[in-house]
């Protein structure tokens, strides 16, 4: 059975910095892309950063390119996401994905950017 837990959310306040977990059971996520998505309420979830299946090429939404970092850890099974220079408008629910068929979703973990 394929698990994702989502971790490491919480409450910055703008400027701060975040670093999102998603570890994996079930799966090696070395055979697999990555990627991180965010959800607002009454929005559907808007992709944010994907890592390959290497870990060598990353790409991201434009409104984290430069801010958010993508990475995985293939020995420990985990994939992350690093948040930088926190802005108010990145306050969502983050889940995490396995880009497999059919894909996997985390549970999702919190952040909230505010002041």
């Amino acid at each position: 059975q394929v698990q994702l837990v989502d971790s490491g959310g919480g409450s910055v306040q703008p400027g701060g910095s975040l670093k999102l977990s998603c570890a994996v059971s079930g799966l090696r996520i070395s055979e697999y892309v990555m990627s991180w998505y965010r959800q607002v309420p009454r929005k559907g979830r808007e992709w944010v950063a994907r890592i390959s299946v290497s870990g060598s090429d990353q790409a991201y939404a434009n409104v984290v390119k430069g801010r958010f970092t993508i990475s995985k850890d293939n020995h420990k099974n985990t994939a992350s996401l690093q948040m930088n220079n926190l802005k108010p408008e990145d306050t969502a629910v983050y889940f995490c994905r396995v880009d497999s068929t059919p894909g996997y979703w985390g549970q999702g973990t919190q952040v909230t950017v505010s002041s």
